[in-house]
């Protein structure tokens, strides 16, 4: 069988042909109705902040029950949110930074044991996807059976982007 030469080369370069160029600034692509993004696509070279995972405060250490002592999912991802906040400050970034969530939702036993996704998808939307911020992050929200403290009801971990200018 004989090859010819145009197409090895045409092999070789195709990868080449078809990738895409790097971005030249952040892009998170999504759907118009969607509150999250689709994915995120950084610029070469641009440094991130990846927060650990982040539990909400308490509310009231002597409370009788979950809720008494941390507050229901909402309340327990606005608290999240705000521990975040603060965290990415001391970096020198704001909730606009973040590019990315990835969220754990628990059981809770006054939702007939199932995870309370709408109560956190409210709390997202206080904070993303608003006219305060319009960052829709890419996010992945996990329901998971329970978190390290049995009082916990949602854990986040955020990735945010240093600006440009940085």
């Amino acid at each position: 069988m004989k090859i010819h030469p145009f197409a090895v080369l045409l092999y070789c370069l195709l990868p080449v042909l078809l990738s895409a160029a790097a971005p030249t600034q952040i892009t998170i692509p999504a759907e118009a109705k969607s509150p999250i993004g689709a994915g995120v696509a950084l610029p070469a070279n641009r440094a991130l902040f990846w927060t650990s995972g982040t539990v909400p405060a308490p509310l009231n250490k002597e409370g009788k029950t979950v809720h008494e002592r941390f507050g229901d999912t909402y309340t327990q991802g606005v608290s999240a949110l705000k521990n975040i906040s603060q965290v990415l400050a001391e970096q020198g970034l704001t909730m606009k930074d973040v590019v990315y969530l990835r969220v754990y939702v628990a059981a809770d036993a006054e939702k007939d044991g199932k995870p309370d996704f709408a109560g956190w998808f409210k709390a997202y939307g206080e904070v993303f996807n608003n006219a305060k911020n319009p960052t829709k992050t890419a996010r992945s929200t996990v329901g998971v059976a329970a978190l390290v403290s049995p009082d916990w009801l949602i854990e986040i971990e955020a990735f945010a982007a240093y600006p440009a200018d940085r």
